[in-house]
């Protein structure tokens, strides 16, 4: 079996969840902690049961931090602002089994954020499984 979703989905699925979150009241020593963001991104998708390829990152002077992750079913991406202790968050997963609602979830925990703002936006076709989620999240 193979571990692309788009090859043990339909054919021709053209459906996803973009979520897109702001959180604030993040340490600003955590948000110029390049490895350390590289780590908790990658660890929140894989339990969020997306398949990581690969991350790269960018350490920017004199502070902040961008990780950009690609994923089987798509990509991931944060950028940060230690100096206003808040980060932007991307998420989006084609097909049905990834979620990354609970990939942006579990990455607010890591990071300890205060708050947390997330929008999710349907991508592509209606699919059941995936309206069946945005209900339980």
């Amino acid at each position: 079996m193979s571990e692309l979703p788009c090859e043990v989905e339909p054919v021709g699925l053209f459906a996803g969840q973009h979520v897109l979150a702001e959180l604030e009241g993040v340490s600003p020593e955590l948000l110029d902690d390049e490895q350390f963001l590289r780590h908790a991104l990658g660890e929140a998708l894989t339990q969020a049961d997306a398949t990581v390829l690969e991350v790269v990152s960018k350490q920017f002077e004199p502070q902040g931090v961008t990780v950009l992750a690609l994923l089987s079913e798509s990509h991931a991406s944060i950028h940060t602002y230690p100096e206003v202790g808040a980060v932007f968050v991307d998420v989006f997963t084609c097909g049905t089994r990834a979620k990354p609602a609970l990939a942006v979830q579990l990455l607010a925990e890591a990071l300890g954020a205060a708050s947390a703002r997330t929008d999710t936006v349907s991508r592509g076709r209606r699919v059941p499984a995936l309206v069946g989620e945005e209900k339980a999240s």
